[in-house]
């Protein structure tokens, strides 16, 4: 009898240390939850941004330069346009920056017509090559 006493106590020390244990665990993942504002708030975010790359390559391809550009080798600036608007995020991000540079060369006086005529071109060229590649 002595002998089951042990036992049972022995059983309650182990399941009394263990129950902390056990009730903690799913606290502890709790911790790690996203709540559902902050996945909105991603979101929104995410969305606010790739409008404003849209709005920039929307604006870099509508300038007379750019549309000159694009006259010259016969790429449709529509096309160009609906290309962009279906591109991804990261892919739609990259272009944006670097029709941002042109701009900034072009502004300071870094940039020759010519230079931003061939820029032009290779950035629709890209977008038109990034959609045939993606069907």
């Amino acid at each position: 009898m002595h002998r089951l006493l042990r036992q049972r106590v022995a059983a309650a020390i182990v399941l009394g240390t263990g129950i902390p244990v056990l009730i903690s665990a799913p606290l502890q993942a709790q911790d790690h939850v996203v709540s559902s504002a902050e996945l909105n708030q991603a979101a929104a975010s995410a969305a606010q941004t790739r409008q404003q790359h849209l709005e920039h390559l929307r604006e870099f391809f509508s300038s007379s330069a750019a549309r000159r550009a694009l006259h010259k080798p016969h790429i449709s600036q529509v096309q160009v346009q609906r290309a962009v608007t279906s591109l991804d995020n990261d892919e739609l991000a990259r272009l944006s920056a670097r029709a941002e540079r042109a701009q900034r060369d072009l502004a300071a006086g870094s940039l020759t017509n010519e230079q931003l005529t061939y820029i032009v071109i290779a950035l629709a060229t890209a977008v038109i090559v990034i959609i045939l590649v993606e069907r």
